[in-house]
């Protein structure tokens, strides 16, 4: 793969439209632009990163996190393509040096396909086919088809919201640019191909993807294809902005305490730097303030080494054959730094009392409502189906013919909702609340 080619600011659906701009804003910004005034991305404010939506103390929801990780993202690709283009002059003054842009807006909207409660509305939604009623549709669809939905996950419906041409629009999704798209699509293979849960694209849009692969050159590989080499960058900013901002939160709310966050965010930092910032730290009385430093000290350490990786495994990244995260191959300090923080958080975050609250609760509210609304656009002739499918917006096609489609409305209908909205729809769909009257 070549960075010339790999940099493209050819926007989906609009390939042979030539447009006159009457500002200096580069495309790639335009695509950060169109994202964050986006209803998509103004919804994650209500919408879960980890720990249930904020009362009396504020901690992140998936807005406030995907807005880390835009930053932290621009910081990642300014510093890559200052490195590399002392390395590769050519470069200068090409679309290349813009890839802090093309990184942050990817880092923007790498969340935005995310059902309402994360990983827990995930798994209901998959669950309700493998294990539920839904498995009784596995003989209408094909292989495919059946593993979009068994491992339905919201990297794959991020791809989707962003292309997909849903009824009554003149074209697809967010017409982004072809490098921004790549760039969010971490695992490159259709579901039928995963392992795991994670995937990259379903089953209507993989024609996109390829389409967008094969102009921007990337290679295929065993399964799919290889990474857009942006995507190491997406991931870098994710890994760091999550772990590093669920330790802060966690001692926010009192579920680590300071000296144990303190530990936990100077691992980062080389030990003989370490009492010089504990005393810049102790400038103020506030242990808040005092751990807000300690992060941005283990944040600025973790940009940097995933710099230096990226930079020294360039060859490697762009012939298909780096492995694993740019965290992974990190010094030995940082990653042993890091993986004490997914320790702690594991054991100690992930499984408080709160967070599993929220999951049991989030799981059952998703599990409920895809019953309700896959039996209604199976049997819309019903009168309580009639019901429910009023509530669906007319962009959705729940009157296909085709189950499979028919499923994917009721999948975008549900994965669109804030965690708010799906808890007020499961109580009126209860009895639980009604409307003022």
């Amino acid at each position: 793969m070549n960075w010339l080619q790999l940099i493209s600011n050819k926007r989906l659906g609009q390939e042979d439209l030539h447009v006159h701009r009457k500002d200096d804003r580069t495309e790639f910004k335009r695509d950060y632009d169109r994202l964050i005034f986006s209803a998509p991305f103004r919804r994650m404010q209500n919408k879960t990163q980890v720990f249930p939506l904020p009362g009396s103390v504020f901690v992140h929801n998936r807005l406030t996190h995907s807005l880390e990780v835009a930053s932290v993202g621009r910081s990642l690709g300014d510093d890559v393509a200052h490195k590399l283009v002392e390395r590769h002059s050519e470069l200068a003054s090409t679309l290349f040096c813009e890839i802090g842009s093309i990184v942050s807006a990817a880092c923007l909207a790498h969340d935005m396909g995310n059902p309402p409660f994360g990983h827990s509305g995930e798994r209901a939604i998959a669950s309700y086919f493998s294990e539920g009623e839904g498995i009784k549709y596995k003989g209408q669809l094909t292989a495919e088809q059946w593993a979009d939905i068994t491992h339905f996950d919201g990297n794959a419906n991020a791809f989707r919201l962003l292309t997909h041409q849903f009824k009554g629009r003149r074209v697809g999704g967010f017409v982004l640019t072809y490098s921004t798209l790549a760039s969010i699509v971490k695992y490159p293979f259709p579901a039928i191909e995963a392992t795991k849960q994670k995937f990259g694209y379903f089953t209507q849009e993989q024609p996109l993807y390829e389409r967008i692969a094969t102009e921007l050159g990337i290679e295929r590989s065993a399964t799919g294809w290889h990474r857009h080499p942006l995507a190491y960058l997406v991931e870098a900013a994710d890994d760091i902005c999550y772990e590093i901002m669920d330790i802060e939160d966690a001692h926010k709310l009192k579920i680590l305490s300071f000296d144990e966050t303190r530990t936990l965010m100077l691992g980062f930092v080389s030990p003989e730097r370490r009492e010089h910032i504990i005393e810049r730290a102790s400038g103020t009385t506030d242990l808040n303030e005092q751990v807000v430093y300690f992060r941005s000290c283990a944040i600025g350490e973790l940009e940097k080494e995933c710099v230096r990786v990226f930079v020294e495994n360039e060859e490697a990244i762009l012939n298909g054959t780096f492995e694993k995260s740019l965290i992974h191959h990190a010094c030995p300090l940082i990653h042993d730094a890091y993986e004490a923080c997914v320790k702690v958080a594991q054991s100690r975050i992930y499984r408080s009392r709160d967070v599993v609250d929220t999951e049991l609760a989030g799981y059952k509210i998703i599990y409920t409502l895809m019953g309700l609304f896959i039996h209604a656009v199976m049997n819309p002739q019903h009168a309580y189906s009639r019901l429910l499918l009023d509530r669906v917006s007319s962009q959705y096609e729940v009157d296909s013919q085709d189950t499979y489609v028919r499923i994917m409305a009721v999948l975008d209908y549900l994965s669109g909702m804030t965690d708010v909205f799906a808890l007020d729809l499961y109580r009126k769909i209860n009895g639980e609340s009604l409307p003022m009257i």
